[in-house]
């Protein structure tokens, strides 16, 4: 693969009982989300969630004079069913315990005040987030309450964030856990993980994107007055592209692609760096991940043009060399082949909103 994006040779050579899944992007079924309430947690990792998840197809709507159109329904739970009060202290009342959930597309477990002695206390949420995972929901554990998931032995062998400050406690005591706690927002099989108190919104509107699609959570993010999610608690990276699978070479290339999408890729440099024949390696990565590599890397380049635009005012030359392309004239034509529109078009369209005070009271 070249910066412009074209095959190289190697490339040329070779070419259950579980509940049903969420709706894909652009679906209309409203998904059910679970925000479980913890005591001595983080308030504001569970009512940010809350509040982003409502105001999908909610309150953009509203503002432009549209007709509402919710995309999730919320409900907040605590283990037995009791209130529970936060780490300032603020009370915090569920609607019902978690034993009382019957259906739940998404489950939330916000930030807590995380210790061995309060995992112990928690065997009941353990076993329960246990059984949702066997049924099919997709559940995210936002800074120190990814530990929930890791005691549950549901990160083991998969990518994982949390809050820079825990993750080597949290690494020595969970080595099968794949720790990446650089990024911001991590996926990996239906598992969602952020580090950070207010990466809490990063991680809703990631969720948002994904299940409802970029305009819906653009719309929800320009909405609040708040930004797309963050790659990274250091740095920038583009988020997973991949369908979930155990393959650990073609993980451990995937990692280094996302790490140099912008650089001058071969197969046979990809290939030797997993020891496999280029042939083999991109038969392994095309059944591991669903897509050839060059149209991997396409994809994290175009995923990162998009980003550069929407959050900046860099030249479109600026945003084709950052994002890995050496011609102009092709990056604009692949840009348009996957988005629809031209760079400078998309950007118009979805830049971050500047709302002036008449432009609010207007809309």
């Amino acid at each position: 693969m070249t910066r412009n994006g074209k095959p190289g040779k190697a490339r040329r050579a070779a070419r259950s009982g579980q509940q049903p899944g969420p709706a894909a992007k652009g679906g209309d079924r409203v998904l059910d989300v679970t925000v479980v309430l913890l005591e001595g947690g983080y308030a504001s990792t569970a009512v940010g969630p809350i509040e982003v998840f409502h105001s999908a197809g909610m309150l953009w709507n509203w503002l432009q004079g549209e007709t509402p159109a919710p995309r999730f329904r919320v409900r907040a739970a605590s283990i037995d069913g009791r209130s529970v009060t936060s780490l300032y202290p603020l009370g915090l009342t569920p609607e019902c315990a978690i034993r009382e959930i019957k259906h739940t597309d998404i489950i939330i477990l916000p930030a807590t005040n995380w210790n061995t002695e309060r995992l112990a206390r928690h065997a009941s949420l353990l076993t329960w987030l246990r059984k949702w995972h066997r049924r099919g929901a997709q559940i995210a554990g936002i800074c120190s309450g990814v530990a929930f998931l890791a005691e549950a032995g549901l990160l083991d062998g998969r990518q994982a964030t949390t809050h820079w400050a825990v993750a080597d406690a949290l690494r020595q005591r969970y080595p099968k856990v794949r720790w990446r706690s650089e990024q911001f927002v991590t996926e990996d099989g239906r598992m969602f993980c952020s580090g950070g108190v207010y990466a809490a919104i990063d991680l809703s509107l990631y969720l948002v994107e994904k299940f409802c699609g970029h305009e819906i959570a653009l719309k929800t993010a320009k909405s609040l007055l708040v930004s797309m999610p963050r790659g990274r608690q250091t740095g920038y990276a583009v988020l997973p592209l991949s369908r979930p699978h155990e393959d650990e070479p073609v993980r451990q290339a995937e990692e280094y692609l996302q790490q140099h999408f912008d650089r001058d890729l071969s197969i046979d440099r990809l290939a030797a760096r997993t020891g496999m024949s280029p042939r083999n390696f991109i038969r392994r990565f095309k059944a591991a991940t669903g897509r050839l590599p060059g149209a991997y890397v396409q994809a994290l380049r175009i995923a990162a043009a998009k980003e550069l635009l929407e959050r900046g005012t860099a030249s479109i030359q600026t945003v084709c060399a950052r994002s890995g392309y050496a011609d102009l004239a092709f990056f604009r034509g692949l840009f348009k082949r996957h988005t629809g529109m031209t760079p400078a078009e998309y950007r118009s369209r979805f830049a971050r909103m500047s709302f002036g005070r008449g432009e609010m009271a207007s809309g």
